[in-house]
């Protein structure tokens, strides 16, 4: 994946100062713009390095990594959809983008949606891929300690070498690495979500992607379709969490389709 990215670098990237964050942001292509946010552990290049050259054909895209994620620091503020979503609007203001088609993922599938509920204003669509907006919509296998060690819709060890990896080699504070997956993995476990009314209150058009073998159950994809005014469901066959940025096979059809 990293060649991948290395094949296809950046038109401009930088740092902006915002909300006291010294935010990393990369910008590939030209066109209508879209902001892809990575998920929990995850960068620009570990999340998006399959879709990224396809999709900066037709659209400016503004690869963000978020607070402790990738070459932005960590700093002592709680990792919450809001908090992120208001660095994203930070950013846009900065770069003098009005609004934006934001794509989301995992936790950056959160942050999508706080920007649609909160900052509908900014935001063009929506495209939330392994999002959830209740507790409850979570699978089994990652409440349940007993069943998480063996459960197929768990990352592999790659992928946790990967987040490593990425993060030793990224991180301003790269001896950080445990604490800041535990900590993140606290920030997760305290997500509220959305109520019904603020969900029933999205305007931006909205896709909901999931994999098959997701986090997300897809009882819970269905509900937030119904919940979500015009909104669209996407279920990705034979595909685990990790794996749904990656099926750019599946994907940019229907991104391609929704997008503009």
């Amino acid at each position: 994946m990293h060649a991948e990215t290395e094949a296809h670098a950046p038109s401009q990237s930088g740092y902006a100062d915002v909300n006291g964050l010294h935010m990393y942001y990369e910008i590939h292509g030209e066109g209508s713009p879209l902001v892809v946010l990575h998920g929990g552990m995850l960068t620009i290049e570990l999340s998006f390095a399959p879709v990224i050259p396809t999709l900066s054909a037709r659209h400016q895209i503004i690869g963000v990594e978020m607070q402790g994620h990738g070459r932005t620091g960590d700093i002592d503020r709680p990792i919450t959809p809001a908090a992120l979503a208001g660095d994203v609007v930070a950013l846009l203001d900065e770069l003098g983008i009005d609004r934006a088609h934001v794509f989301g993922h995992s936790m950056g599938a959160g942050v999508a949606l706080e920007l649609g509920v909160n900052h509908p204003d900014r935001v063009r669509s929506l495209v939330a891929a392994s999002a959830s907006v209740r507790p409850d919509g979570m699978h089994e296998d990652l409440t349940d300690p007993a069943k998480m060690a063996t459960s197929t819709r768990m990352p592999t060890q790659q992928d946790f070498a990967d987040f490593k990896q990425a993060y030793e080699r990224l991180s301003p504070h790269p001896e950080h690495f445990t604490e800041f997956l535990a900590m993140l993995s606290q920030s997760s476990a305290d997500l509220r979500g959305w109520s019904d009314e603020q969900l029933a209150g999205l305007t931006a058009p909205v896709l909901l992607v999931l994999g098959d073998r997701d986090f997300t159950t897809i009882e819970h994809g269905a509900l937030m379709q119904k919940l979500i005014p015009n909104s669209q469901l996407a279920v990705l066959p034979d595909t685990t969490h990790m794996q749904v940025t990656r099926r750019a096979d599946l994907l940019l059809p229907m991104l391609a389709r929704f997008l503009d």
